[in-house]
């Protein structure tokens, strides 16, 4: 059951997204009553942590058990000797799931408060610790040792530097992750090794080295991204994991189609056409299905802004794929002009791609309004928050057989969407006659 409030968001923001959950082919099949309550329940579920932290295994490096082994010893000392169980997914051989404890409802309140911004907020939520720059307020007695109260001001009302905070905040405790749904992309992308691949938004870069390790480091993996401190970041990683066919670059996703063919790029962006055998557009979106997310105080102009430029991505993504190969679109959002929109509109506006079922096939099937058959929506992933009911995960819940672990984990996580195409025919304009 919940026990933080629901998701802040602004008027005109929620009720956009209420016009996309209700809007006439999910009331036709649900009902007005149950269409309403789930997306209620969908705005209570995003502000709270899910069930599981998730870990994907760099197996280029290190056995899935060895790393197993070492998160058990580690989580026994942070326990006191508790055997936390650690479960290997079972369709993602590489990935490891660690049960959330919590949330614990009994927690007394102390005399000493911090308050946090609501981004610092989330991510004490996910076990991070609070670092002085994301402390916007503190009791003014405060003192090294206290035990303090930290809490999340959800509108941002808050003054920087304020001795006291009376307004809108929301208690999360006295006082680190992939999520699931991202490491399914990459085993939907299904990368071979030998292939030449292209992520084509990749920052962090976790999607990056997954497919390299996925690869077995045999091939070519093209990173692109538009901000040099996060594409050095990318090649840090891929030299700290020891993957060297990752070569990444400082460069903007919707210009990388090659339109002069005479100028020799030497295998760096932009690339001639139908150059790739897989590519993953991880597109930039809203991120409206982050949790926890208590608070989003973007305009509707901001949450709609994506579109467009997902489009764009999209179409050079087409184009710079080879005919036989697999695009893969994926976004970390609940709405559906970002998501099942955006399939509908590429079916129509590339002939040339058919939908594919996904392998593995672990969120649910895509949501109605787009126009998309019944059977194209079986063919779609939403990993949709609202599906499970909100449970507390306590010590006795760890040891419970009853809990089915592996279900939970594959419904209660981040909202996310995933698509998977392959190109049926060349979109290259034949030659004239000569």
């Amino acid at each position: 059951m919940p026990i933080f409030p629901k998701i802040s968001l602004r008027v005109e923001v929620e009720n956009y997204l209420k016009e996309g959950f209700m809007n006439k082919e999910i009331v036709s099949a649900l009902g007005k009553q149950e269409a309403e309550r789930k997306f209620e329940t969908l705005l209570n579920n995003l502000s709270h942590p899910p069930s599981f932290t998730t870990v994907r295994v760099n197996s280029h490096l290190a056995s899935v058990q060895h790393v197993k082994n070492l998160l058990f010893d580690e989580l026994q000392k942070q326990f006191n000797g508790l055997s936390v169980p650690i479960l290997q997914h079972p369709d993602l051989q590489d990935v490891l799931l660690i049960p959330v404890i919590g949330p614990r409802k009994n927690i007394n309140k102390k005399q000493c408060e911090a308050i946090v911004g609501a981004q610092c907020g989330n991510a004490v939520l996910r076990g991070a610790h609070v670092y002085v720059p994301g402390i916007v307020s503190a009791s003014k007695f405060m003192k090294a040792g206290d035990v303090v109260s930290v809490y999340s001001d959800i509108k941002g009302k808050c003054k920087k530097g304020a001795k006291e905070f009376d307004g809108t905040k929301v208690f999360l405790g006295n006082g680190i992750s992939e999520n699931l749904p991202s490491a399914v992309v990459t085993h939907v992308l299904d990368p071979q090794p030998g292939e030449r691949i292209l992520d084509l938004c990749a920052a962090p870069g976790g999607k990056t080295t997954h497919i390299a390790a996925l690869m077995h480091d045999q091939g070519e993996v093209i990173a692109l991204d538009k901000i040099s401190n996060k594409v050095k970041k990318i090649k840090q990683n891929a030299l700290l994991l020891g993957l060297n066919s990752i070569r990444a670059f400082c460069f903007d996703g919707t210009k990388a189609l090659k339109l002069d063919r005479i100028k020799d790029t030497e295998g760096e962006p932009p690339f001639l056409p139908e150059s790739f055998d897989r590519i993953l557009l991880d597109a930039p979106c809203s991120g409206m299905g982050q949790r926890p997310n208590m608070a989003c105080s973007w305009t509707l102009k901001e949450v709609t802004s994506y579109q467009p430029l997902q489009r764009k991505l999209f179409t050079v993504a087409v184009k710079l794929l080879k005919p036989g190969g697999v695009l893969v679109y994926s976004t970390c959002t609940i709405t559906l002009a970002e998501n099942e929109e955006q399939v509908a509109w590429a079916l129509t506006e590339f002939p040339c791609l058919q939908l594919q079922p996904q392998e593995p096939q672990i969120g649910g099937k895509g949501m109605m309004g787009a126009g998309l058959s019944f059977e194209q929506l079986k063919q779609l992933q939403r990993f949709d928050p609202s599906v499970v009911p909100l449970q507390d995960m306590d010590i006795e819940s760890l040891r419970d057989a009853s809990v089915d672990m592996i279900r939970l984990a594959n419904k209660d996580c981040i909202g996310f969407f995933i698509a998977k195409f392959v190109k049926c025919k060349s979109t290259q304009e034949k030659e004239p006659s000569k």
